[in-house]
């Protein structure tokens, strides 16, 4: 997957669901992480928006909150699979444990920004996962939460209790054995990676809930949101998408948005250049797009969306309107409004 695709990802409902099989609360994971309360389960798909160190962040919060070593496996195992969003249920109705790993590999990316590998040798299969857009090493309880994904994928689907060749993890041995217990093979601590080894014949168990009508009419769709998902993004939209994340606080500085986006100001300035354009023309454009789409919506109210764009009055978002349209926000949603689309 190029790397050039978008540095944030929208958090998946059931991280949150997850939580409540080891007692903890989405607002008390968030305060430990330092992160606002808008991310939560129902907050809007927009805000729930984070970056890969972000979502790292919160694993280290639900780890320092609850110490129990078994935590990821209760997460994972308490959670019903039909309520998985569909990049990770098409897994759960694949043909047989090697085609829904293979699923989960390619449709992982539309949950987090990661990339999952899955490697054939002989007699194993290797799984990893590479972490993009950040430098930093994954906490351990994401990767045993990762790990118990993949071995319950193979339990529940095949109905046959798969154990692992062994496991291998980057971090020291704590002193207990939970992990172990749960995979029922070798963890081996101290690794140089993490990875998780199946025995490669186990891949070719069937599973019975195998659903082909359901997977015709899912794998289109996911097959054109991973497209999506993972196009080249220019600066330009990566700007675009900032602005509209930040436009509510105030009127941002190229330097928030910099850091909101991974790179110095300088190098931003610079990609700008070279692709024709400004900060103030995208902050402009950014407004415009925003605006057209927000007086689209009958129920905003006019105040609200010079609000909602960071206007410091309704007065000066109404000459900036009249200035792009040459008319005024009322006259335009009542134009646009009686046209049909």
């Amino acid at each position: 997957m190029p790397d050039a695709r978008q540095s944030r990802f929208t958090i998946s409902d059931v991280f949150w669901q997850a939580l409540k099989a080891i007692d903890l609360e989405p607002a008390m994971v968030l305060r430990q992480a330092r992160l606002p309360g808008t991310l939560n389960l129902h907050a809007h798909r927009e805000r729930r928006q984070v970056s890969t160190e972000e979502f790292f962040r919160l694993w280290e919060a639900v780890a320092t909150l609850n110490a129990n070593p078994a935590a990821a496996i209760l997460m994972v195992t308490q959670l019903d699979s039909a309520t998985l969003p569909p990049s990770s249920f098409v897994a759960f109705i694949a043909r047989d444990f090697r085609d829904g790993l293979h699923r989960l590999a390619r449709f992982k990316q539309l949950c987090t920004l990661e990339r999952l590998q899955v490697t054939e040798t002989g007699t194993t299969c290797t799984v990893t996962i590479d972490w993009l857009r950040t430098q930093a090493p994954p906490p351990a309880l994401l990767i045993d939460a990762a790990f118990a994904t993949f071995v319950e994928l193979g339990r529940r689907g095949s109905r046959v209790h798969i154990i692992p060749r062994r496991v291998e993890l980057a971090r020291p041995y704590s002193g207990d054995n939970a992990l172990a217990d749960f995979y029922g093979c070798t963890v081996r601590y101290g690794a140089e990676r993490n990875a998780l080894i199946f025995d490669a014949a186990d891949l070719n168990r069937p599973f019975p809930s195998h659903n082909p009508e359901l997977l015709d009419m899912l794998n289109p769709a996911l097959v054109a949101a991973l497209a999506e998902a993972t196009a080249p993004s220019t600066i330009s939209l990566q700007v675009k998408s900032a602005l509209k994340r930040t436009l509510a606080s105030g009127r941002p500085e190229m330097a928030e948005v910099a850091r909101e986006i991974g790179m110095s100001e300088r190098t931003l300035q610079r990609r700008m250049t070279e692709e024709g354009t400004s900060f103030r023309q995208l902050m402009l454009e950014t407004r415009q797009e925003m605006v057209r789409h927000l007086l689209s919506e009958p129920l905003v109210d006019i105040d609200e969306i010079a609000c909602l764009l960071g206007y410091e009055d309704t007065n000066s978002f109404y000459r900036a309107f009249r200035a792009w349209e040459g008319t005024t926000p009322a006259r335009w949603r009542a134009e646009h409004l009686a046209t049909p689309h």
